[in-house]
């Protein structure tokens, strides 16, 4: 049978969880004695229901996307003063939320590329790695031509210069 947590224990911990304690989920089942899967399993729920609880000690700027869409959500409609406490609250910068919905933006916009474009790059960089591969092998060949008629060359002349023909001195 699991043991029951009252609300004022779920609330202190989702604190514990938040920015901009930030504490890692495994710091909190060490100092509660509530085991990880339980904190797993509220912190789903929380962020189901629209929460922010990254429950990550990383910095924001290496939050998940969806960690990082979740706060851009919750501070979209928020302006000046309140969107400053929002953002002391969750240890964030204003600009880094602007940057975020930006890349929100952009990712949903109609130039976006789309699988079928991205599969066709894939082959158009296939293709440009086979022809690469063909142009070394090409090249190696014919350094490999150079250097031997360089070689012949040197050695004729050498030849030249031990051996003079009738009409050279």
């Amino acid at each position: 049978m699991k043991p029951p947590y009252d609300a004022a224990v779920r609330a202190a911990i989702r604190k514990r969880m938040s920015p901009p304690n930030r504490e890692s989920v495994a710091a909190i089942a060490r100092s509660t004695g509530i085991t990880t899967q339980t904190l797993y399993n509220w912190r789903a729920q929380w962020q189901k229901e629209g929460d922010l609880v990254p429950a990550t000690s990383k910095a924001p700027e290496h939050w998940s996307p969806g960690d990082k869409l979740a706060a851009v959500i919750q501070a979209a409609g928020l302006s000046g003063s309140d969107l400053g406490a929002f953002c002391r609250e969750r240890g964030l910068y204003p600009r880094q939320l602007a940057r975020w919905r930006q890349a929100a933006e952009d990712a949903n916009s109609p130039t976006a590329p789309s699988m079928a474009d991205h599969k066709e790059l894939q082959r158009r960089n296939q293709e440009q790695a086979r022809e690469i591969r063909r142009l070394e092998r090409e090249l190696r060949k014919k350094e490999k031509a150079l250097v031997e008629a360089a070689a012949l060359l040197m050695v004729s002349e050498k030849c030249k210069a031990l051996w003079p023909q009738d009409g050279e001195s």
